[in-house]
């Protein structure tokens, strides 16, 4: 027998911690490798964590709403292997050097408190931390609004706030021994004595004015953002807080690609069992236009414009709750239609089912944002950072359109959509981004009716 420790894996770019929000198995269960063990929540997505090792869970190492940093251990699992225990020798001979180095810190820790016999909450309120599920569920149950949490001192990553932090607050608070830090982390001056008022009759004693209350009546409901929308609201505000956004608008006739798509859909959905949609043609066209101006296809890292050699396209996708997600197809321009069809396909399905692995929503290096499904006619997107650009596509409309002819001008009924490409202009002039976006639709209005797929 052996026991090993599981870890909090990696997943995906630029995630560095989850939070446990389930675990599916409990103590003294078995398990088997890559059998789902826990969901965990991170600033991309919900996602289930197999197991590394097949055995017995032994020890749950992390609690439901913990905040887990990626390579920390979350749970034990004994193994029937020769596996080595995770504890090396020299970790072995260490334990009670490092208990005592604990104990000596906890104590010395007690009497400071004992000392200080205050809490202290901070000076300035912090508005914009990250609470996990937890931590909400217990300023929830003890009546703490989001000002009064903003307060509370975090012993976390970025001053977060933990279990431990909270429940501290919480006793010495019920103590009554809670007091606000000063600006130099010193106890703030008692104020002044107040003044005595004279002596005045109680007609002409002044009537102290009550402090405004929050509406709340039957016309109006407070609903709490949840988890998806926090993270969503934060990164598009940054977004525009870094990149000047631009937008070009241009019409495009799709009539052809609209008469093909008629042509051939039926047959493919027999052939292949799935729907032929406009999303994956549109792609192709960005794809075929990011290769004509890869200074489209660049990120922002300080003053170094990166250009990246793989095209990965983002598709913003509306999940059933409202909130937004944007699956990648990596490596995009190695796909013919055929292939970019049956993608976009598995990518929207499992966006809705939640199904979406990490490494599936990161490294994209342009996105393209299909609105058009709503019923808009074009609109004003908001860039994915680090990218550089995003393209949204309009709803297609039949609308009177002047052909030129041999015969001269003639008017015609035309299958018409707008594109609308955002850019930012650090990097991406007028010049470059007016002149991409004219690209995808010459692609668009060129496109062969008699090609195959």
């Amino acid at each position: 027998m052996a026991i090993v420790e599981m870890l909090m894996p990696k997943m995906g770019e630029s995630v560095m911690e989850g939070t446990i929000l389930n675990w599916l198995k409990q103590v003294g269960e078995e398990i088997e490798q890559d059998e789902p063990v826990l969901e965990v929540a991170t600033d991309k997505v919900d996602t289930e964590i197999p197991s590394t090792h097949s055995g017995i869970l032994k020890e749950i190492l992390a609690e439901e709403g913990d905040v887990v940093q990626v390579g920390s251990p979350i749970a034990r699992i004994e193994t029937d292997g020769d596996a080595p225990s995770t504890d090396s020798p020299s970790q072995t001979q260490a334990e009670p050097n490092l208990q005592e180095a604990v104990q000596s810190i906890e104590q010395t820790l007690s009497e400071a408190v004992q000392v200080s016999n205050a809490y202290q909450t901070l000076a300035v309120p912090q508005p914009n931390r990250f609470y996990s599920p937890l931590v909400l569920n217990i300023a929830k149950q003890e009546n703490i609004s989001m000002d009064e949490l903003a307060l509370i001192p975090g012993s976390g990553m970025d001053n977060r706030v933990t279990k431990h932090d909270i429940l501290a607050y919480i006793e010495q608070k019920g103590a009554g021994s809670a007091q606000i830090l000063s600006p130099k982390n010193t106890p703030a001056p008692a104020p002044p004595a107040p003044k005595k008022a004279p002596i005045s009759s109680p007609a002409t004693t002044p009537t102290p004015m009550p402090s405004p209350a929050a509406s709340m009546n039957g016309a109006q409901e407070i609903i709490e953002m949840d988890r998806m929308r926090k993270m969503i609201a934060k990164r598009m505000v940054e977004s525009k807080q870094i990149s000047p956004h631009v937008t070009t608008f241009v019409e495009v006739d799709v009539t052809n690609v609209v008469m093909w798509r008629n042509k051939v859909k039926n047959e493919f959905q027999k052939r292949e069992g799935e729907k032929l949609t406009f999303t994956p043609i549109f792609m192709e066209a960005v794809v075929q236009a990011l290769k004509d101006f890869p200074m489209v296809n660049i990120s922002v890292e300080g003053d170094n414009i990166i250009r990246k050699k793989d095209i990965n396209i983002g598709m913003a996708a509306a999940l059933p709750s409202g909130n937004l997600i944007v699956p990648v197809i990596h490596h995009a321009d190695q796909m013919n239609l055929l292939g970019l069809t049956k993608k976009v396909n598995d990518l929207a399905r499992r966006a809705r089912e939640n199904k979406l692995k990490p490494d599936e929503l990161s490294h994209g290096t342009y996105t393209v944002s299909n609105i058009g499904s709503f019923g808009n006619e074009m609109g004003t997107p908001i860039i994915m950072q680090p990218q550089v650009a995003i393209l949204a596509l309009g709803s297609i409309k039949k609308k009177p359109a002047v052909l030129e002819t041999p015969q001269g001008d003639v008017i015609a009924i035309r299958h018409m959509m707008f594109i609308s490409h955002a850019y930012d202009h650090r990097v991406i002039d007028g010049a470059l981004g007016g002149s991409f976006a004219r690209r995808v639709a010459d692609y668009l209005e060129n496109f062969d009716m008699q090609r195959t797929i």
